[in-house]
């Protein structure tokens, strides 16, 4: 009989029982919809609590929406958007940022997932040239797609270059919570105080049923963003169901709780698995997964069980997600089958 939770993904994850009590409590008779809701409000302010009264924020379903509508908002089509090579963006959106900005990605390869200063430097050219496409937008991801975590110094580099070269800063923030808890930071610092212009605040990952913000610290940037919203068709007419998981994790810091668990259930799987001398972790376990690669005999078998994804299929990677319900006993459960199946 296979476990009732796997290490694939923290979307895999169900909703935090907090969250469900939220949207039942706001399942009450009618409000307006489209936002123009009390409960939308009020989670409204709960982000400006967290980042600061003159924040700008707009509810979406999902992360690629979230991060395609806020490049939208930085850039016309004859930008270019610097970013890792393994970015979400250039990898898992099935080419919905070009698409949606008519912009041009220039993936930048990485070694432990994060773009440098030096990195940015060298994409940095053909500015003013008619026939270049002209740099615009940062994007990093923090967590980073390899379970590293930027540094406050080195966001603060990022975003003080973009500056100084009438750029933007965008943070694809699916696992902003992680970050944060690992840096120790509260979301401000960890974002806005460093320099970000646009967040891309993930919910979903982090115990809510589906929902994303798209949070602007400069106003003037959000100007038009209820258009792109509207077009991009992620405006919610029951918006209170989208808004209220907010509300729920932002309560009691609940968003905290959960980025911490789940990132001490991480460090539990890569002390356990360091035990096992066939496997190497590649990448520090800096929020809630682990990269792994193992014998390439074992994956099929480990993956009769439990469902996970091949990072890279030709160098037998493979990556393991701990979410905001993984237990000690399912880490512990896990690590023993794995060191059963590949001995």
């Amino acid at each position: 009989m296979k476990p009732i939770r796997s290490f694939a993904s923290d979307n895999n994850a169900g909703v935090h029982p907090e969250v469900l009590k939220a949207l039942t409590t706001v399942n009450q008779g009618h409000v307006v919809g489209y936002g123009d809701d009390g409960y939308t409000a009020s989670a409204v302010r709960q982000f400006k609590k967290q980042f600061g009264n003159d924040t700008e924020v707009f509810f979406v379903f999902n992360g690629t929406a979230a991060n395609c509508l806020a490049l939208k908002a930085l850039t016309n089509s004859y930008h270019a958007i610097i970013c890792p090579e393994g970015a979400h963006i250039n990898v898992d959106e099935c080419g919905a940022p070009e698409k949606f900005t008519g912009c041009k990605l220039v993936p930048i390869a990485t070694r432990d997932g994060k773009l440098s200063l030096e990195d940015v430097k060298a994409a940095y050219h053909g500015i003013g040239v008619e026939h270049h496409v002209q740099p615009r937008v940062i994007s990093i991801t923090q967590a980073t797609e390899v379970g590293t975590v930027y540094k406050p110094d080195e966001i603060r580099a990022l975003a003080n270059f973009a500056h100084q070269h009438e750029m933007f800063l965008h943070v694809d923030g699916a696992r902003i919570a992680n970050a944060a808890a690992s840096l120790g930071l509260n979301l401000r610092a960890a974002t806005r105080d460093l320099g970000v212009d646009v967040l891309s605040f993930g919910a979903t990952k982090n115990g809510g049923m589906g929902a994303e913000a798209v949070v602007f610290f400069d106003c003037r940037l959000a100007k038009d963003f209820k258009f792109y919203r509207k077009q991009g068709m992620q405006l919610a007419s029951k918006m209170r169901f989208l808004s209220a998981q907010f509300e729920a994790l932002f309560n009691n810091d609940l968003w905290l709780q959960n980025a911490r668990h789940s990132n001490r259930m991480a460090q539990l799987l890569r002390r356990e698995l360091a035990q096992i001398p066939q496997i190497k972790i590649l990448y520090k376990v800096e929020a809630n997964g682990v990269f792994a690669q193992i014998p390439r005999r074992a994956v099929a078998k480990l993956q009769k069980r439990y469902f996970f994804y091949e990072w890279n299929e030709a160098e037998s990677i493979v990556r393991w997600m701990c979410s905001w319900d993984t237990t000690e006993s399912d880490v512990k459960q896990f690590v023993e089958f794995v060191r059963t199946t590949i001995s």
